[in-house]
């Protein structure tokens, strides 16, 4: 459902996209307007602090932008802060006491929420377990009589329920490093109630027990379908809590040079339903100053030589390693038998970003853990299925949905002059023009009174945005709020010009500006919903709209179209970015 900003407008601003950094480094408002400067020089020494965790060094200062021209990934931007909690510089065993409070309240926070997933596991495998003795010797279409006496189904359900939480607990569907945010966690939910049916099987014909088919298999379909969709109900208020900076979070320090950790900050900020917070980086040796520093408004809390005593000074529980040439595989290796026994988790962020997970394999190779990542796939069977899909849908979509057409179609009429159906020019797969259509939610005379509001544009991109458009009718407020003004693209689809899921339909000015990394968006069809739609729709701006239309692009999947469906009900319901 198309959140874009022709969407909003139903015509086109003529301006330039502006050029966007790569990298930004924000300024923290409590501090004054000063030049970023580049601190290198000689070799650090060890300088007071808990633990001797901050250090120090003979420093030089070079201007920025003379390090930037020669050769950026040795640029470090470290400017003087004032720590947020204590008011001051982060020295002194007051900020390091504020730490280990915050440590202290994740890991409760930790044990809670994984006390209530387990708790919340138990509930479900016991309802299916009841429900499935009841479905057999009961009720339903397998019923064929009360229970035998001589079997003890209450101790076999007992026993089924204890086997099947063993077996999720085997499959790693409680560590803390799988819930609460991806995919995996579903994975292994599914994988150990699979796992454990079988074996209960096998194991009720070996021994012979008399128990019947009926019961232990409506049981473990019912508990199957149940346990995934109650472990999505257990992540909502974790996801909630987590945007709010309130629920339980890995408190992460990034090492790295300064291009590769602003870039992962940034990322980890823009998903913090995710659970990494960072708490502080570790810069090169050579980069340390004599006065308290933070890089994209992060503390700089030690360098690569003093990793792990900064990590247990701010008590974090994870370190992340980014891109840097200075830590060589050997040194990698070392800092991660230092952290043995510490509880401090070793995390290595690749290089290459925006890969899903299905496309990443790793393969042990003489020592070394080569990461293979396949190509995306814009043929081949499962596209065929993705087709066909995609015209079923749309036309039970159309069928259904036929008394609403004509409801909104009668609305219309009866509330603004024009046509009911407004048709614009979108750019399809491959560059191909198609008319998108939607319900006329604007004036008849939109186009002609867009010179006189330009001046009023929001968006940051080659869009025209504007949240209170004067020219949206009163009903196509209404149809907006909800996303019904897309319905007739339904119609697209059964054309085959979109697809259900896919990329923000782009405009043909849009494509225009388009560099090739940008123009890969086009190698799919674009959809109705996507990963801009579930995310925030019109309150995206044009970069991050694109970013994760290339995200798509490169990782769908059918799976995750199917997740992105279900996303779509609580985005429209919840009619976040919907103007």
């Amino acid at each position: 459902m198309d959140g874009s900003g022709a969407r909003l407008t139903e015509s086109v601003s003529q301006g330039v996209a502006p050029s966007v950094s790569e990298h930004t480094y924000p300024v923290p408002a409590q501090m004054p307007p000063a030049e970023p400067t580049f601190y290198g020089g000689a070799e650090p020494t060890s300088y007071g602090g808990p633990n001797g965790v901050r250090a120090r060094a003979a420093v030089s200062s070079v201007p920025i932008r003379e390090i930037h021209e020669t050769d950026p990934y040795q640029m470090v931007v470290t400017e003087p802060y004032d720590d947020p909690v204590m008011g001051g510089p982060p020295e002194g065993r007051e900020t390091y006491a504020v730490h280990a409070q915050a440590a202290a309240k994740a890991r409760s926070r930790k044990r809670s929420f994984l006390f209530w997933t387990l708790l919340v596991d138990v509930v479900v495998v016991t309802t299916a377990v009841l429900l499935g003795y009841q479905a057999r010797f009961y009720f339903g279409p397998l019923y064929e009589g009360e229970p035998l006496d001589s079997v003890p189904y209450v101790p076999i359900g007992i026993g089924v329920v204890v086997l099947w939480i063993l077996a999720l607990w085997q499959s790693r569907c409680y560590d803390e490093k799988l819930v609460g945010y991806g995919g995996e966690e579903y994975r292994r939910v599914l994988s150990g109630s699979l796992k454990i049916a079988g074996a209960v099987a096998i194991l009720a014909y070996l021994v012979n027990i008399p128990v019947a088919r009926g019961f232990l298999g409506i049981s473990f379909v019912i508990g199957t379908m149940l346990l995934p969709a109650a472990r999505w109900a257990v992540r909502r208020p974790l996801h909630w809590q987590r945007r709010r900076e309130r629920g339980w979070t890995r408190r992460v320090v990034l090492v790295g040079d300064a291009l590769h950790i602003v870039d992962l900050a940034n990322r980890l900020r823009r998903e913090p339903h995710a659970g990494f917070r960072v708490v502080g980086v570790c810069i090169p040796d050579a980069l340390i100053a004599p006065q308290a520093q933070q890089l994209s408004g992060v503390p700089v809390v030690g360098s690569f030589s003093t990793v792990v005593e900064a990590a247990a000074a701010v008590s974090a529980d994870t370190v992340a390693v980014t891109g840097t040439a200075e830590l060589s595989g050997l040194r990698l290796r070392r800092l991660g038998w230092q952290m043995e026994g510490t509880g401090i988790d070793l995390v290595v962020a690749p290089s290459m970003t925006d890969v899903a997970g299905p496309r990443i394999h790793t393969q042990p190779v003489a020592g070394l853990p080569l990461i293979h990542i396949s190509s995306p796939e814009f043929r081949g069977t499962r596209k065929w299925i993705k087709e066909a899909f995609d015209r079923m849908a749309a036309f039970l979509g159309v069928i259904v949905l036929l008394p609403v057409f004509v409801l909104i179609a009668l609305l219309i009429k009866l509330t603004s002059r024009g046509p009911v159906i407004f048709r614009q020019k979108r750019v399809g797969i491959h560059g191909t023009e198609f008319d998108v259509l939607k319900f006329r939610t604007m004036v008849v005379n939109a186009e002609a009174r867009l010179a006189e509001l330009a001046a009023q544009n929001e968006a940051d991109g080659p869009l025209f945005k504007l949240q209170r458009d004067p020219r949206v009718t009163r009903i196509g407020r209404l149809l907006r709020r909800f996303s019904l003004d897309e319905l007739p693209q339904l119609f697209n689809v059964l054309r085959g010009d979109m697809s259900v899921v896919g990329p923000r339909p782009p405009l043909p000015v849009e494509v225009a500006q388009y560099s090739q990394d940008i123009a890969r968006r086009l190698l799919v069809k674009p959809g109705i919903t996507g990963l801009w739609q579930v995310s925030g729709r019109s309150d995206l701006s044009w970069e991050e709209s694109v970013r994760l239309d290339l995200y798509y692009v490169e990782n769908w999947s059918l799976a995750a179209d199917l997740g992105i469906l279900v996303k779509t009900v609580g985005a429209v319901v919840g009619r976040r970015g919907a103007y």
